[in-house]
């Protein structure tokens, strides 16, 4: 476990969260063997092919954390030297203080005392912290980059990607379901819909299954009673 209760809303948005980050590693797998770098006085991070420097892919990159080995803490970015005091972090802090969560606005958070705060367990920590990012402001794909000293920083991207549409969401959870532990599917699946922009619709007051809908087409999700995905269903909208 990282930070309990970042987890639960990294958990909320973890469907619409691993949907973006798959488009992300697409985007930047076809760059191939590629390099990431980052300008902070630009507010960039910009992926580079190795082979081809002029292929790239410029993202405006919004920083949300660092977390580091040395004092064994996560530091937000509006309490950071280089962090924007008004930007997506400011988001969590507000959500914070609105809701009393004390880890989002409370500006430095040690480990958990039983926590290893090797590499494994820092990049586990800033996977959570990119995906509560993502539930509160909707901004996605996150990036957590090495930075040196075992320290990561935790990014929000405005990358140009599709956008999350149903018909490309049925083509890719199979896969990405194969590999992806979901404490509430159900609500996972409602928090997709939210997060996406589609409409959904239970299907009964046991919210055995549920609908959603966009321009491209429709999807199916069926439930068991311990709210884990059974089925996906999907159609494609008809083509003008």
């Amino acid at each position: 476990m990282t930070f309990a209760a970042l987890q639960s809303l990294a958990d909320r948005a973890a469907l619409f969260t691993a949907l973006r980050q798959d488009a992300l590693a697409a985007a930047t797998e076809e760059l191939g063997d590629h390099r990431w770098d980052a300008d902070m006085t630009a507010g960039t991070i910009t992926f580079t092919s190795n082979a081809d420097p002029s292929r790239q892919i410029v993202t405006r990159a919004h920083l949300i954390a660092t977390i580091a080995p040395g004092p064994r803490s996560l530091l937000w970015a509006w309490a950071h030297p280089q962090g924007d005091a008004q930007g997506p972090a400011a988001q969590l802090r507000t959500h914070g203080l609105e809701n009393g969560v004390a880890e989002l606005f409370d500006p430095e958070l040690p480990f958990p005392a039983e926590a290893a705060g090797d590499d494994a367990w820092i990049a586990a920590a800033a996977h959570t912290v990119g995906g509560a990012a993502v539930e509160i402001t909707g901004r996605s794909p996150y990036y957590s980059a090495p930075i040196g000293g075992g320290t990561r920083a935790v990014f929000l991207l405005d990358a140009p990607l599709p956008e999350t549409t149903v018909s490309a969401a049925v083509t890719a959870l199979p896969r990405i379901l194969s590999g992806l532990a979901l404490p509430d599917a159900r609500t996972a699946v409602w928090d997709l819909a939210r997060l996406a922009g589609w409409s959904l619709t239970w299907a009964d007051e046991g919210y055995t299954g549920a609908s959603v809908v966009d321009a491209t087409g429709s999807a199916s999700f069926s439930f068991d009673e311990s709210a884990r995905i059974t089925n996906i269903r999907g159609s494609l909208a008809p083509q003008s």
